[in-house]
This record gives structure tokens, C-alpha cells and sequence, in this order.
């Protein structure tokens, strides 16, 4: 008789639990006359309704871009750590300035992307009550805005009107609070005039309104009620200063609001700003705030 060694016993996993998959290139929007695309991370058992016993969270994410297109691929493999935990998770494409499309078609377009998720809640098994934005650089200058301006006519489109684009949460890492601030500082770069004519358009008579309106800080407001915010922010950061944060945090505060804030000591932007504390950081607020 031979003496092999013992077949070792595992448990299967019949909720699929820590299990996650991608949809990619999901058309949320084509009122531009182009599409708009967004990725979505599901848990695993999205795939499977019968062993889904509720809905996920969603959790709504902008990659810094300047503006310009995101990057949607850039923090997938970071993201899907939180579908792995039970958040369905989007990371959201959006119309680019040096294309021809001034601001406000970036915040727009996100909006419109969280009012598709909810109207297709049900397809991606979807909390429509629990969405939260999340963004880096620019895109935490989108989720800023998206966070206050909920239900805000000057910013929304057609496609799905009747659904909402207000956020349960906030989340914000490096991003510009004061455009005004960001102009006066890169006054002398030689690529601020075409970057402000692509943000704001020819007519110079319209760039102070529309600058402040780009800005979070000039829409806070003492008689509103909004979602609680996370800010994050490297007090080394070389393209958008530590100040932007705390100039922020400090007038939501005297506004009422619920907001935490983390000063991440020598961090620059992106590159050595994350850490796992970071994350842990991030991914208590959200457990705290919408599970």
C-alpha cells in the first residue's frame, strides 16, 4: 500500500464572498454627440442575483486628469479591493476641456453618470441610496462640486433627469478648492491662457463667474445641508497647495458641515500620498458613513 500524503480539505465560498469582476466601456452618456464611458467593479455575486441578499454601495470615482480625459484604468487595481469588500465601484470617464468642452461639461458628465447608476440600479444590483464621490486632483475638484451642487439646474443634462445626483458621502484627495487661488499661482506659466480659454471660453467677460462656480469653496453655504466630506491633502504637494485643503475645511466647518481632514506629512501628489494608512483611512470613512 502506497503512503501518499493526505489530500488537503478546503470550504467553498457559496456566496462568492471577496470575489470581484470588471464591466468595461459602459456607455452612460451620448447627449454631447460623443459617448461617455465609465468601468464598474462588481462583487462577484452581482453575477449571480440569487446570492446577492441586498445592494452595494456605490462608490463613484474620478481619476485627476487636469481636466482633460481620465485615466479609468489607473486606480482599477487599487479599486477593486473595495468591490472585493461589497462596493460596486465606478471609475468614471469625462468630456475633456482642450477638446472644446469648457467647464461645466466635466461636472455634468459625472453627474449624468451617477443619475445612469441609479436608474440601472437594479442591472448592477445598486444601493440607489448609497453613492458616494470619490476623486483625486481634479477629479477631487469634481467630487467637491458634485457634493455640493446637488439637484443644481446650471449643471445637469437631459438623459435621466428623473433621477437624482445628490451623494451620500465626499471624498476628496489633492484637489483645488479655490480656482482662484491655482490661477493667480500659475499666472506666469505660459499654458495658462489656453488652458483658461479651454476651461472658460472666448468670452473673457464670463471667466470671474465661471471661475468661481469651477471653485467648491464659493458654493458652500451656511443655510444647506450637505453629504459629510473627507478631505486629504500632502502638505508637500508641488501642483496644488496644502492651503487649498485647509482653506475648505475651515469654511465647511463654519458652515455646519460634517467634515474630517488628514494632513499627510511630506506627501506630494500622487506618488508617495498613498499608503496603506491612507486607505485604511479612506476605507473606515466609507464603512462609517454609508454600510
Amino acid at each position: 500500500m502506497n503512503n501518499y500524503p493526505e489530500i488537503h480539505h478546503l470550504k467553498n465560498n457559496p456566496s462568492l464572498e471577496g470575489m470581484a469582476f470588471l464591466k468595461s466601456g459602459i456607455v452612460y452618456s451620448k447627449e454631447s454627440g460623443e459617448e461617455q464611458t465609465l468601468d464598474l467593479l462588481l462583487p462577484w455575486s452581482a453575477r449571480e442575483p440569487e446570492l446577492t441578499s441586498g445592494r452595494y454601495p456605490l462608490l463613484v470615482f474620478v481619476q485627476g486628469s487636469v481636466w482633460t480625459t481620465p485615466d479609468r484604468e489607473n486606480e482599477i487595481p487599487q479599486l477593486s479591493a473595495y468591490a472585493r469588500e461589497g462596493f460596486a465601484v465606478a471609475t468614471v470617464g469625462h468630456r475633456n476641456y482642450q477638446e472644446g468642452h469648457p467647464f461645466p461639461a466635466y461636472l455634468q458628465d459625472v453627474k449624468c453618470a451617477i443619475r445612469y447608476l441609479r436608474k440601472n440600479a437594479d442591472q448592477y444590483c445598486i444601493d440607489p441610496g448609497r453613492v458616494v464621490i470619490w476623486g483625486t486632483s481634479s477629479g477631487g475638484n469634481t467630487a467637491l462640486l458634485v457634493g455640493l451642487t446637488a439637484g443644481d439646474p446650471r449643471y445637469e443634462t437631459m438623459e435621466y433627469a428623473d433621477y437624482s445626483d445628490a451623494v451620500s458621502a465626499v471624498v476628496s484627495c489633492f484637489g483645488p478648492t479655490d480656482m482662484r487661488d491655482i490661477i493667480n499661482e500659475y499666472s506666469e506659466d505660459p499654458t495658462m491662457p489656453a488652458m483658461l480659454g479651454g476651461l472658460y471660453g472666448p468670452d473673457q467677460e464670463k471667466w470671474q463667474e465661471r471661475i468661481c462656480e469651477m471653485s467648491p469653496i464659493c458654493h458652500v453655504q451656511k443655510d444647506r445641508t450637505y453629504p459629510p466630506f473627507l478631505l486629504l491633502h500632502g502638505d508637500a504637494d508641488p501642483v496644488v497647495n496644502f492651503s487649498e485643503m485647509v482653506k475648505l475645511y475651515h469654511c465647511l466647518l463654519d458652515c455646519g458641515a460634517s467634515v474630517e481632514a488628514y494632513q499627510i506629512e511630506g506627501g506630494e501628489h500622487e506618488g508617495n500620498f498613498w499608503s496603506q494608512e491612507v486607505r485604511a483611512v479612506i476605507r473606515e470613512f466609507l464603512k462609517r458613513i454609508i454600510i
